[in-house]
């Protein structure tokens, strides 16, 4: 039975002008999962590899960009493996199209006159491979905004008769109050009403998969994240075509193939002497593939003092990316305590004695919850009228 990897979004050439000098570095990355992604295409023996759209970032790249992409493709090619590639809305199928320009199938498939290379395109809407039993259909339009659902006239209607029915979209699936509109757009119950077995998608760079009336669909996300928040990228998916008992079922294996990973911390600051020991502890999680995102909470002494961006600058070679924020509260340490007869006074004591009580037994997650207990009463306390009574 068929096997596919499916791919999308690597975005080639992007120019990540939000990162400055680490913009080329990154570019580099996003090249080396496509690589990976070609590798392993290859180490499982798939006979067909799907490229849903974007697979560069913009239609104005060098020669030379598309002749590094297409000696990646090349090594499919080579190796008998077939590809088909679709127009996303990067690189849309407008005049200007990077598709126009270049003969990627000439560029990437010169030993068999680019057949094992296929740009679908409108009016060349559909690819079918009988010694897979399987064809591949997808809607091109001539612009970046879809006048219509690519559904209204999907390509594999009325097609061959083969096994497997395939389709290929770069477009988002609307989601009642999340996603309404977009460039291209398209409904579940399009995809339950098309017949297809599998719908390879393209343009959300997170991974997502569902089954409409039989239909798998799946967005595989990006291979490598385009921007260093998208913490659902970094895969490609492997894709089983199987009939068992005589019923047709789709598979679909989500494979890393990205480097970036993304690591969430919260740091008590009551924990925090000064900011270079604070520095020296990030520090000690260094890792060029990390996009560190810190947050400082609970109740801060009054003389720490700290410079969010001084510490991302300093923490900067260590890591892809790092994001310091401060959000604790800082003590008053001037005036008396309230007296221990008072609900302020025995507030503050026993939610202190818990505070050492836990330090003491090792337990950092009690200790910081009643730290942030304590900072929030003391507000309220200090100051009634942020206390609302329902």
């Amino acid at each position: 039975m068929p096997r596919l990897l499916h791919m999308a979004d690597v975005h080639l050439g992007a120019r990540h002008h939000d990162l400055g000098a680490a913009a080329a570095q990154q570019r580099e990355r996003q090249f080396g999962a496509f690589s990976r992604a070609v590798d392993l295409a290859l180490a499982e023996r798939v006979e067909l590899v799907l490229i849903a759209g974007d697979l560069f970032d913009s239609n104005a790249q060098p020669r030379r960009s598309v002749e590094r992409a297409a000696g990646e493709l090349r090594r499919l090619a080579e190796s008998g493996v077939h590809c088909v590639v679709i127009p996303g809305t990067h690189d849309c199928y407008d005049v200007g199209s990077i598709y126009r320009v270049f003969d990627l199938p000439a560029l990437a498939d010169q030993e068999s006159g680019g057949d094992r290379l296929r740009v679908l395109t409108p009016g060349n809407e559909i690819a079918v491979y009988p010694a897979l039993d399987l064809a591949v259909g997808g809607r091109v339009f001539e612009t970046k905004r879809a006048p219509e659902s690519p559904f209204a006239s999907l390509p594999l209607t009325g097609a061959a008769e083969v096994r497997w029915r395939i389709g290929l979209l770069h477009g988002s699936l609307r989601v009642e109050g999340k996603v309404e509109r977009d460039d291209v757009l398209f409904t579940e119950a399009e995809i339950g009403a098309s017949g297809l077995d599998y719908l390879a998608l393209g343009h959300w760079h997170s991974f997502r998969q569902g089954s409409a009336n039989g239909t798998v669909w799946a967005y595989a996300g990006a291979p490598e994240p385009v921007a260093v928040d998208q913490d659902g990228a970094g895969q490609v998916l492997l894709v089983d075509l199987e009939v068992v008992d005589g019923r047709k079922r789709v598979t679909v294996q989500p494979q890393t193939v990205g480097r970036t990973r993304f690591r969430k911390l919260e740091l008590d600051a009551g924990q925090v002497g000064s900011q270079d020991e604070l520095v020296r502890r990030l520090r000690d999680l260094a890792d060029p593939d990390l996009v560190l995102d810190v947050r400082l909470v609970g109740l801060a002494a009054p003389e720490l003092e700290l410079h969010d961006d001084e510490i991302e600058r300093q923490l900067e070679p260590a890591f892809l990316k790092v994001r310091f924020r401060d959000v604790a509260t800082r003590t008053d340490p001037d005036g008396p305590m309230p007296p221990p007869d008072t609900i302020a006074g025995a507030f503050i004591r026993d939610l202190e004695a818990r505070i050492h009580a836990a330090e003491a037994a090792g337990r950092a997650d009690v200790a910081l919850e009643a730290r942030e207990s304590l900072r929030l009463g003391r507000l309220l306390l200090d100051d009634p009228q942020r206390v609302t009574l329902a």
